[in-house]
């Protein structure tokens, strides 16, 4: 009997932020997890350190997964799912969000006619699977089409498109239960002062002085440091249980995200762990889950932090900056978040997964 993979898949591949992926609907993808994973291993060439015999770009950033379909509360325009496809593993993981991706949501429901198209701009409300809030949305959709021209820039994304804001609310203890699941805003893990955080992304955040670094280290120098690398898988693996996360060996999180002072006018600067390669920037949650670390007092990213007086948070990573939208109440509490992000359709059409 023939695969039915063998007509292909309709997929329309995206970059979302400074991630890239595929996103499909659910209906045109195997219902039991199992196969579907290994049908997304498959489209995405995993697991090869190259990806040669699919379409995974080999970096954890190109090889990612949106599955979108209607949604299932009536708070939310659309359901997302989103997974991440290890790049030299058998490995597909939902133990996180995504940000990036999730920038292409909103254009890719209306693509594929999952949301009704508004002019000169359409609300979409989104259901994030992987974590259970709903992020909002606004796209331009002029004439009732998604528009991707636009002036708006982000750092680590060398042209300029329309803006996608994308806001969230309720989402401190997203998958650890607590915006402090250990209940510390500093804990000692390995002898490293830590912030174990979740305002959307769990992070272990630590002072890059504190690995003898100054966090103005290039991506490669940090990806060739194997005993940095093993210090600090050392502490995830600590950290997991004490996060509510358990056993982490085999999960992308918590990212570990070691912190310096400003160099550029930013907040502070960040280099990101996704888990185990330097991120060539930081992710959107990441980068949300840092920018409030820096308003708790004590915190090892708090005695760095350049706090901004408009509550625009520029987290420094490798490629420039990321902007992080903070409001806080009058006690100082974080209230809600949100950002600024691009996204690009790059091609819409069939897939064929490896057989």
């Amino acid at each position: 009997m023939c695969d039915p993979s063998e007509d292909g898949i309709a997929c329309l591949w995206m970059r979302g932020g400074t991630s890239k992926g595929a996103y499909f609907l659910k209906s045109d993808l195997p219902q039991i997890a199992a196969k579907r994973d290994d049908m997304l291993l498959r489209i995405m060439g995993s697991p090869d350190p190259r990806q040669i015999d699919g379409i995974g770009g080999a970096d954890p950033l190109t090889s990612k997964v949106a599955i979108l379909s209607p949604s299932s509360r009536p708070d939310a325009d659309v359901d997302y799912l989103f997974l991440q496809v290890f790049v030299d593993q058998a490995l597909v993981s939902d133990a996180q969000g995504c940000g990036n991706i999730l920038a292409g949501v909103g254009p890719a429901a209306i693509e594929r006619g999952l949301v009704p198209a508004q002019s000169p701009e359409t609300v979409v409300r989104i259901h994030m699977l992987n974590t259970g809030e709903v992020a909002e949305a606004r796209i331009a959709t002029p004439g009732g089409r998604v528009t991707y021209c636009g002036a708006a820039r982000i750092d680590g994304v060398p042209s300029n498109h329309a803006a996608i804001p994308l806001m969230f609310a309720n989402i401190a203890g997203s998958m650890c239960g607590a915006l402090l699941p250990t209940g510390n805003t500093v804990d000692v893990i390995d002898g490293v002062a830590c912030t174990c955080i979740d305002n959307g992304m769990p992070c272990v955040i630590m002072r890059a002085s504190d690995f003898g670094l100054t966090g103005a280290e290039s991506r490669d120098q940090l990806d060739a440091d194997t005993s940095l690398k093993r210090q600090l898988e050392a502490i995830r693996v600590k950290a997991g249980p004490m996060m509510n996360l358990g056993d982490v060996t085999e999960k992308s999180v918590p990212k570990m995200t070691l912190v310096s002072p400003p160099t550029s006018g930013g907040t502070v600067n960040t280099r990101s762990f996704i888990p185990h390669r330097c991120h060539a920037t930081i992710g959107v949650f990441a980068a949300v889950s840092v920018a409030t670390a820096c308003t708790l007092e004590g915190s090892p990213a708090a005695s760095l932090a350049a706090l901004p007086a408009d509550g625009r948070f520029r987290i420094e990573h490798p490629t420039g900056a990321a902007e992080v939208l903070i409001e806080r109440d009058d006690f100082g509490t974080v209230t809600s978040a949100g950002t600024l992000r691009t996204a690009r359709k790059l091609f819409d059409g069939r897939v064929f997964p490896r057989m």
